[in-house]
């Protein structure tokens, strides 16, 4: 059977909807807050109401879609695939008491004395990286600010967390990039699963060098911290968890972060008259409401449920709009508006519940710091021509930004 909302669904899901989801988004909002789907792309229901997805990330009935859902839904032949080994073996994709001592393992780093501390070496980063952004426009007479800036920035910061070497992170990005292709809902053919089982290999390979490297010499950085705390018997967690969850907590932790700023950025070369409030949280926050990096997540109904009126099956994949959500006129009015006044703003771009984002506190700050030192150092930075997409439903930002003074 198909539902209007399965017919929206598929334009959402196209080249028109990677363009402007936000149409799509209002239909799917005519329709309500839940709205069940036939079944014909493996969902049973997609959510777009505020309400209803904070209740749905917040419900423990509702989980993560682990290894013990892709058993009973597709066998066991994910385990022959490391990237999805990986992933269901990481605290993102697992739930109960696995998925809370892994967090506890990894929260200490991003609490908010944490992040309070890290924001002068953030700063200073941001410094280095408008001296090289600089270089390029003298050179050049434009710059991609994607390359230049909305990537490195954020894979520095989380690099210098963990102990990875800068001059590593050129090496990191196409990797990375193989698994995100896989993530995203038009991502599921052979050939980028196999693309991305490479990638996995790689990064996995390279994670268990650097942990072997610090057990024998110790530093300052994060995985030196987790293995002396592992070999002290203080988790109960193995060099492959340490792996897994060192592998999906970089891609997580950056990831938002590049399109956080890639899009506040765009905001800023098209709204000139928003640079005075680059640099406040309530900007940052409208950012992420406005255009969420991260547009959707799924979950799987442990048994049946009602959710806003809509009785979702047990044993069932939902498709969590944070897009939507986030521009649902029943939380925002005029949510096609762009607007730093909103009072009351928390936006569901960094989810909600046990698996709110760890990272979301660092990417703020990293936004918060950057726009103000990028505006002071080039108070006439437009763009050159229009950006390139990402072409991904999943993650929504740019590929490409071409910017000149």
């Amino acid at each position: 059977m198909t539902t209007a909302a399965d017919l929206v669904l598929k334009g959402l899901f196209s080249e028109a909807g990677l363009e402007d989801p936000y149409r799509y988004y209002a239909e799917l909002h005519k329709l309500g807050p839940v709205s069940l789907l036939g079944g014909n792309g493996g969902y049973a229901a997609v959510v777009t109401g505020y309400e209803a997805a904070d209740q749905l990330l917040r419900d423990p009935r509702f989980r993560v879609t682990d290894d013990v859902f892709s058993d009973d839904h597709g066998g066991t032949e994910w385990r022959q695939h490391p990237l999805l080994a990986v992933l269901n073996n990481s605290m993102m994709y697992s739930n109960g008491p696995r998925h809370l001592q892994a967090r506890r393992l990894f929260h200490q780093v991003f609490t908010p004395r944490r992040v309070a501390e890290l924001e002068p070496a953030v700063g200073q980063l941001v410094d280095g990286l408008l001296d090289g952004l600089a270089d390029r426009l003298d050179q050049d007479g434009e710059a991609d600010f994607m390359t230049e800036f909305a990537y490195p920035l954020p894979s520095s910061v989380v690099a210098a967390l963990l102990g990875i070497p800068q001059d590593d992170l050129a090496w990191f990005r196409p990797r990375v990039e193989r698994i995100n292709d896989f993530l995203d809902v038009t991502g599921k053919t052979d050939e980028i699963l196999a693309a991305a089982d490479q990638a996995t290999r790689e990064l996995s390979d390279y994670y268990s060098t650097l942990i072997d490297e610090r057990r024998k010499t110790p530093s300052d950085d994060l995985i030196s911290q987790l293995v002396e705390a592992i070999d002290a018997g203080l988790h109960e967690v193995s060099d492959y968890d340490l792996v897994c969850n060192l592998l999906v907590l970089f891609n997580a932790s950056f990831v938002t972060t590049i399109h956080l700023i890639g899009n506040g950025m765009w905001t800023l070369l098209d709204r000139p008259d928003l640079r005075p409030a680059a640099g406040t949280p309530a900007f940052v926050e409208e950012v992420l409401r406005y255009e969420a990096p991260v547009q959707f997540v799924a979950r799987w109904s442990e048994e049946e449920t009602e959710l806003a009126g809509a009785v979702i099956p047990p044993k069932e994949v939902v498709l969590v709009m944070l897009g939507a959500a986030n521009r649902d006129s029943q939380r925002f009015p005029d949510p096609d508006v762009f607007d730093v006044s909103r009072a009351d703003l928390k936006p569901l771009s960094f989810g909600a519940g046990p698996h709110y984002c760890l990272g979301a506190a660092l990417a703020r700050a990293e936004a918060r710091i950057a726009f103000p030192q990028l505006l002071e150092r080039f108070p006439s930075l437009r763009s050159a021509r229009p950006p390139i997409r990402n072409p991904q439903q999943f993650l929504r930002g740019y590929k490409s930004m071409p910017v000149t003074t």
